[in-house]
């Protein structure tokens, strides 16, 4: 009896035995003779390990882009930013390091260039261990496999299938021979250098780096093509367990790994006993040079730049159908973005706006630059006054002062007098010449003019009284125009606007591109469009008179000349310009403003050794000042202010050594501009106004 239960047990050990050798058997001749493995659902009746997660994994296998940072460059190609998702920078096989690529096979599959798809000896094994146990957890999968399983995984969470991912790694015997089938037919059109390409970039090396050569630069300081073989082969033994091997954190576990790869290289022969000893006795501490990529913009050079273009790519169509897939594809894509930015002008900005006013100056005071080129709509540079970041008590904001709330900006501010440069292009398309004058009421700063609602009718008109004071007082009486322009006087341009019609000069405004910084029109009430009562942006304003310097000749912002992926074009910009009014009539209008350079507002600030043409600007309560003026080549519009309470009446200020009885435009916008048209135009020839 005893011996027959004894054959009873041996009997019952036997049977899962033969009904392995059976599955290794089918599954082994299919795969050798070329065939498909059977589907996920005639295995059924050999297991019942399968669930809903693995069927909703692909029915065949397709290798997408892997995900990659990609690189914004200023004019001068230089790099202002990287945005990425994952620390990832996807590399050739030539640009391996052959160490590493040898390190990397002998780790994770010695036989990887002999065998095909699978490695048959390995497989046996491992099937006769996994139906006995009705688990995948004996190993031989082959690189090819685990490039299989890595893509699916990863193709499956950047698609938001949590479960697919899960099914993807898990130890079931569906998913072992999925790998099998999409491994065979995946070296029938790859080659084994192309396979171990996708491995080595798709592989997660720790510590948030992502592919080889993210994980040379992020350990060492080095790039993938320069990997020793103490580095090659710490980076090699990473990728079986990642989290618990790195070496910044677990510095014995990464060394014990570490020796294991340099044995297995030392067992096939790779390299001598005498370069394994001085590997193994080599620290992994020694070589470390360990960096960790910054967010974005914060690590940027021209952060309110970063921020600004990043905004504008994600409302570019050429980029995708919506903010979310355009921007997936910035981040994921691997474009290259090349801008206008001049980095030289951008750094002469900021040192202009500092210099004049200082960040954190007491005073609750900012300032902001927007620069560009007339006749393209290049964005050479826009400054700012502030440190870039979230934290409000040390001065810092994210909010960009320079530009539209579209592209992370602010709400806008005020634009006061500069709104005068469109009346007078206005009263000379009707014909009034550089030598008309306008009879203005008499006014001063404590003393109004009252105009009716008869003067100002509908459309376009007033629905109450408007009382219109002057900050230079004046007796009353005509004025000539290109003293009212001087003086900035607001009873002479109330005055013009109601002979020339405010439904015309808001016409005039539209047609120069000007619009409330949130994007909506700019209002029809009469203070809106004659005295500038909106709240703008620079950019606005910078884009409006540079269609001055360019003779009536509007463009739209261009930021980016080119946008690339790989040899793919995506975007060619070219500029995007049309006439919005009569040269001549500009010209005239022109002459307004040069003659405020020398004779009014802008006096103290005129260009040295070329003509120049500007306007100052002040909200009620001088809370708001502005400074725009241009050149043929260059316009730049300049903004000083409170940007939180924008109420709040500036007067006796004083910052980096200089006080005004008022925050005008002239007191401290002008001096930036000034500094930073001087800088910018260094060298250029003195070019005649159009």
């Amino acid at each position: 009896m005893a011996r027959a239960r004894g054959r009873g047990r041996g009997l019952h050990r036997l049977v899962p035995l033969l009904v392995a050798f059976l599955v290794a058997a089918t599954v082994l001749g299919v795969l050798a003779a070329g065939l498909s493995v059977p589907s996920v659902a005639a295995l059924g009746a050999l297991t019942s390990a399968g669930d809903e997660a693995f069927m909703s994994l692909p029915s065949s296998f397709t290798v997408k882009q892997l995900p990659e940072g990609s690189r914004i460059l200023a004019a001068d190609g230089t790099v202002i930013a990287t945005p990425e998702e994952e620390d990832r920078k996807v590399v050739r096989l030539s640009q391996v390091a052959p160490i590493m690529r040898q390190a990397q096979v002998a780790i994770e599959d010695s036989r990887f260039y002999t065998h095909g798809a699978i490695d048959l000896t390995g497989l046996t094994r491992a099937v006769i261990q996994d139906v006995r146990t009705g688990t995948a957890s004996e190993g031989a999968s082959t690189l090819t496999q685990q490039f299989v399983k890595l893509t699916l995984q990863a193709q499956a969470l950047r698609e938001g299938k949590n479960a697919a991912a899960e099914a993807a790694v898990a130890k079931t015997l569906p998913r072992k021979l999925t790998e099998l089938r999409y491994a065979t037919g995946l070296e029938r059109t790859w080659s084994k250098d192309e396979i171990l390409q996708g491995y080595l970039n798709l592989a997660y090396y720790g510590d948030g780096a992502y592919g080889v050569e993210a994980a040379a630069r992020h350990y060492f300081g080095v790039h993938a093509s320069a990997l020793t073989l103490p580095e090659a082969a710490l980076l090699a033994g990473l990728v079986q367990s990642p989290s618990t091997t790195d070496p910044v954190h677990h510095p014995k576990e990464a060394t014990a790994r570490r020796n294991v790869v340099l044995g297995r290289m030392h067992e096939l022969g790779l390299i001598t006993t005498a370069q394994m000893r001085a590997a193994v006795r080599h620290p992994v501490t020694a070589d470390l040079n360990v960096t960790y990529p910054r967010a974005t913009c914060p690590a940027s050079p021209y952060p309110y730049f970063c921020s600004f273009i990043i905004n504008w790519l994600e409302d570019q169509p050429a980029l995708g159908p919506t903010r979310q897939a355009r921007r997936d594809l910035l981040f994921r894509g691997g474009l290259t973005v090349q801008t206008t930015l001049d980095p030289a002008v951008e750094k002469d900005a900021n040192k202009a706006l500092r210099a004049v006013a200082p960040e954190n100056n007491g005073l609750g005071v900012a300032a902001a630059a927007y620069v560009t080129q007339p006749g393209t709509g290049n964005l050479l540079a826009l400054g700012q006054d502030t440190a870039y970041g979230t934290s409000a008590s040390a001065g810092q904001t994210e909010v960009n002062y320079a530009v539209d709330t579209a592209y992370g900006g602010s709400r806008g501010f005020q634009f006061g007098s500069t709104a005068k440069a469109f009346s007078l292009v206005t009263a000379m398309e009707q014909g009034l010449g550089t030598h008309a004058s306008i009879d203005a009421p008499a006014a001063g700063p404590s003393q109004a003019a009252t105009f009716s609602r008869s003067q100002f009718p509908q459309p376009c008109g007033l629905y109450n009284a408007w009382h219109v004071y002057n900050d230079t007082a004046w007796g009353g009486g005509t004025m000539p125009l290109m003293e009212a322009t001087a003086q900035s006087t607001n009873t002479a341009f109330v005055a013009l606007a109601s002979k020339i019609g405010v439904c015309a000069i808001h016409k005039t405004m539209t047609a120069f591109g000007m619009h409330d910084a949130s994007g909506a029109p700019i209002g029809t009430f009469p203070p809106q469009v004659v005295l500038g009562a909106q709240q703008v942006s620079p950019q606005t304003l910078a884009n409006a008179y540079a269609a001055l310097a360019a003779g009536g000749v509007l463009c739209r912002t261009r930021p980016v000349t080119s946008i690339t992926q790989g040899s793919k074009v995506i975007l060619a910009s070219q500029p995007s310009c049309h006439r919005v009014a009569d040269a001549g009539s500009v010209s005239q209008a022109t002459q307004y403003l040069m003659y405020n350079m020398t004779h009014g507002s802008g006096i103290l600030n005129q260009l040295k050794g070329r003509p120049s043409a500007g306007k100052t600007g002040t909200a009620d309560g001088n809370a708001q000042s502005w400074f725009v003026g241009y050149t043929p080549q260059l316009t730049t519009a300049v903004w000083v202010g409170n940007p939180v309470d924008q109420t709040r009446r500036m007067f006796n200020v004083s910052m980096a050594g200089k006080s005004c009885t008022a925050m005008t435009g002239a007191c401290y916008a002008a001096p930036i501009w000034r500094r930073i048209m001087t800088a910018a135009l260094a060298g250029e020839p003195a070019v005649p106004m159009p």
